[in-house]
């Protein structure tokens, strides 16, 4: 458990984190259950967004949302997951509980989400640490004297975590604390699992549904060549999607070089940023196997990583539940962070 020791009125103190535990509800058990349940159920929550648009280096649009906070607070960078945004469930539920401290929380889309066509022959992808970069400095320049704290879900977390382990100690300068939640570090490995049976036919089928469609609109229109769009109508698989779009259009030679390169589990030792990456052992995304284990993590990262919990879900309480252990859990790291002495 992280400690750390400071000098006040004469007398050594410790500070120590406590973080509580996952406990899953009876009544809503398995990891589909975990994952399924509360992406149906809570996404509707409604905030009073503020919507900026932001144009990106390469003068492509991109919107962010924003839950204003009171001056001088904490400010907290929320990067969404697979064909997520402002409006996913955990989006919502991390950014109300942010708000609920008068902080300021803001949700990046990354290209192609949030309503938001791309002008350029490009979209996404797990490993654009490139596009964190700017996102993130974009805001500390906006609030130059908060501090700033960052949480990545699923593949947003796999860009940040990539991001913190490739700037080492000059990301210091950025954030104050970071956290990463359901992310799939061995990008391999959890396109395998997506590929297969139930993932297949449910979760990837749905990935698959919306990303089709960017693909034959937006990116159509800008005529791109390396794209076999015919082949894309009938793809039926992440690992072919990859192949056919991800990889060609931002420079990767095939899906296997795209996801062994953008993985962040071979730059996890890096991180100096104290960060907090959460992973629940029957996450469906993600074998259990392909996680971290404590003794090869720097001492800047900590693991949590509950029996339970499912893919950015953790429900807790009586039915119908409530999204709450995720973002009181986020709020207690950046909160320990933010009142460390200076």
């Amino acid at each position: 458990m992280p400690a750390l020791f400071s000098q006040t009125d004469g007398m050594l103190r410790e500070h120590t984190l406590e973080l509580p535990p996952y406990r899953a509800p009876h009544w809503l058990p398995g990891g589909h259950a975990q994952t399924i349940y509360p992406a149906l159920m809570f996404w509707r929550r409604h905030l009073h967004w503020r919507r900026e648009g932001w144009i990106t280096p390469d003068l492509d649009a991109i919107a962010a949302d924003w839950l204003d906070g009171r001056v001088g607070k904490p400010v907290v960078v929320l990067f969404h997951g697979l064909e997520g945004g402002s409006r996913s469930h955990y989006s919502a539920s991390i950014i109300e509980r942010v708000g609920r401290q008068g902080w300021f929380g803001v949700v990046p889309h990354f290209r192609t989400c949030g309503n938001v066509p791309n002008r350029l022959p490009r979209a996404y992808h797990a490993g654009d640490s490139a596009e964190i970069d700017w996102m993130l400095r974009r805001v500390k320049d906006m609030h130059p004297e908060a501090p700033v704290f960052a949480v990545g879900v699923s593949l947003g977390g796999n860009a940040l975590l990539k991001w913190l382990g490739e700037q080492g100690e000059r990301a210091l300068a950025v954030l104050d604390a970071a956290a990463a939640v359901s992310v799939p570090m061995d990008l391999a490995a959890a396109g395998k699992v997506l590929d297969q049976g139930f993932n297949r036919q449910v979760y990837t089928r749905e990935f698959l549904r919306t990303l089709r469609i960017k693909t034959l609109t937006g990116l159509k229109l800008n005529q791109n060549p390396f794209i076999d769009f015919e082949r894309v109508r009938r793809v039926k698989t992440l690992r072919e999607f990859d192949d056919l779009v991800t990889a060609p259009l931002h420079g990767f030679h095939g899906v296997d070089h795209y996801w062994r390169s953008a993985s962040s589990k071979p730059l996890l030792a890096g991180i100096a940023v104290p960060t907090l990456v959460i992973n629940a052992r029957n996450d469906p995304f993600i074998p259990e196997g392909s996680l971290p284990v404590p003794d090869e993590m720097p001492d800047a990262v900590r693991l949590l990583q509950p029996d339970e919990g499912g893919h950015a879900g953790f429900v807790s309480g009586h039915p119908p539940g409530r999204l709450s252990w995720l973002p009181d859990t986020l709020m207690r790291f950046f909160n320990y962070h933010y009142h460390l002495p200076r």
